[in-house]
């Protein structure tokens, strides 16, 4: 794998998608250990002169998948906007709120790309919202000369797949670091993996199987 050419993207590494900083979105099994091995590797990365970047959930308060936004809705109830489906979440990593800062030292990034920032459309993936729209990153992992991306992060079967399978439709190749990654739920986790396994993701247990 030639560094030159491998970028690390990281995602959605942050508060409130863990239980170690009881977010209000937590995923399951995002202790200190998670934490410590996650912060590791990307350590390792960085000084092994891998280009690194990271994604962030960004949301405004009356953000669309938020469920306190649409009357007489319950947190994880699925209704239909203009013709696609949103679930509806509780509030999560909101514009300046000490949950939504990345769990590890941000110099180490080239870039942090933000996202689901317009409040009318959801963004799983890293590199474009619901409505299509880039954030960014596509543009500048290119920029760098980039055309293979180690991806890890949170959550496997949501914004990890997202960001995986959009990476892939991209032109880059993408390896997945499993161990590395939490999921929402166990069957739908699984699923997320046969998902990109299918479409040409190449899935690893660690960062040791690179």
């Amino acid at each position: 794998m030639c560094k030159n050419k491998t970028g690390v993207v990281v995602v959605d590494l942050q508060g409130d998608f863990t239980l170690l900083k009881q977010g209000s979105l937590a995923v399951q099994q995002t202790d200190q250990s998670y934490l410590d091995d996650v912060v590791d590797t990307i350590n390792q990365f960085h000084s092994k002169g891998y280009k690194l970047f990271a994604t962030q959930d960004f949301h405004p308060e009356n953000h669309i998948s938020f469920y306190t936004n649409h009357k007489n809705k319950k947190p994880y109830e699925a209704i239909e906007i203009e013709g696609r489906t949103q679930v509806l979440w509780p509030p999560h990593c909101i514009q300046g709120s000490e949950n939504t800062r990345l769990l590890v030292d941000e110099n180490l990034f080239i870039d942090i790309v933000q996202k689901g920032t317009d409040p009318g459309y959801d963004s799983y993936s890293g590199f474009f919202d619901d409505n299509g729209m880039k954030t960014g990153l596509e543009d500048c992992l290119k920029y760098h000369g980039l055309n293979t991306l180690v991806v890890f992060g949170l959550a496997t079967d949501y914004c990890v797949k997202a960001t995986a399978m959009d990476a892939l439709r991209s032109g880059f190749k993408v390896i997945l670091i499993k161990d590395l990654c939490r999921g929402v739920a166990a069957h739908t986790t699984t699923r997320a993996l046969e998902e990109m396994a299918a479409a040409g993701v190449r899935i690893i247990s660690s960062v040791s199987k690179i």
